[in-house]
């Protein structure tokens, strides 16, 4: 039989430092509250907006408001969720101070993340649409365009925005026109007009030999006089680069709005997770100091 002694550990091993139960349930309140404080703000965002015109606040209020709103509706459950977590943790003994602030603040930002992850995970398709809403619209108008230069359209209803164009170029001059019966060219006449158009104003210039042929098309068609019908189309042109210069700078306007959406979100996570970790220190620190007057109490 070996000299060697063999000591086995009878003891039980060392808690776990990660107290789970304090962080779900932390986890669980700071999403309760946002949900809470979300329908709040919907009740109080509707009493803002009015169906009549002349009252009610302008847009841009009401998307401030909101926004801030969130903001302050992201810190407040936070705070909840941290605190919580650092106050329902079980106490830990023979540890250094500097230790108990460290877990205290690990505490309380795993019950951030956990929240975090649950209200996107509830919220996540209107947050997605927010985010992508600018991406979204700036490539809605590079399509728009491709397939303005690739497609043929047949009709000139097929396309509402241009149909309302074509239809300006063939207004007849003649007021008895208006009552005479369509001819079998008209529809060829506007359909060939639209293609053009749309072929144009992907290019975003008007051919000359294309401008000739439209002022031929049109002066056929409506009984003006050649320069009459170039002057027309001129005009009408020009009202085509307004409308796509304003689909442009609503899409720029959009993706700006969503890179700044998701730059000020990001921030106010930072934000909000520097929060619950303060929280869950303040909340652990309350309860050792609770626990201590009650055990001197108690002696």
């Amino acid at each position: 039989m070996s000299n060697t002694d063999i000591v086995v550990a009878t003891g039980s091993p060392a808690p776990s430092p990660v107290n789970w139960g304090a962080i779900v349930a932390g986890a669980l309140v700071a999403t309760v509250a946002t949900l809470v404080l979300l329908l709040v703000g919907s009740g109080l965002g509707l009493t803002m907006v009015s169906p009549w015109s002349s009252q009610g606040s302008t847009a841009t209020t009401v998307l401030a408001s909101a926004a801030i709103w969130l903001v302050v509706v992201q810190w407040i459950s936070s705070c909840l969720g941290g605190y919580l977590a650092g106050r329902l943790r079980r106490r830990w003994t023979s540890v250094h101070s500097d230790e108990v602030v460290f877990r205290d603040s690990a505490h309380g930002l795993l019950a951030w993340a956990l929240a975090t992850l649950i209200v996107v995970g509830v919220l996540g398709s209107a947050i997605s649409s927010l985010v992508g809403s600018g991406l979204q619209a700036t490539a809605n108008v590079a399509a728009s365009a491709a397939n303005a230069a690739s497609s043929a359209v047949a009709d000139a209803g097929a396309n509402p925005s241009m149909a309302y164009f074509v239809d300006s170029l063939f207004r007849p001059a003649d007021s008895a026109r208006l009552n005479a019966p369509g001819q079998a060219g008209d529809g060829e006449a506007a359909a060939q007009a639209t293609r053009i158009l749309l072929t144009s104003a992907a290019s975003d210039e008007i051919s000359e030999g294309d401008k000739s042929y439209l002022a031929m098309l049109v002066a056929a068609r409506t009984g003006l006089s050649q320069q009459d019908a170039q002057k027309r189309i001129d005009d009408i042109w020009t009202r085509i680069e307004d409308a796509k210069a304003k689909t442009q700078q609503a899409a720029e306007t959009a993706r700006k709005s969503a890179v700044k959406t998701a730059l000020l979100g990001a921030l106010s996570l930072v934000i909000g997770a520097f929060i619950a970790a303060v929280s869950a220190i303040l909340g652990g620190k309350l309860r050792d100091e609770d626990e201590d007057s009650w055990s001197l109490s108690a002696s």
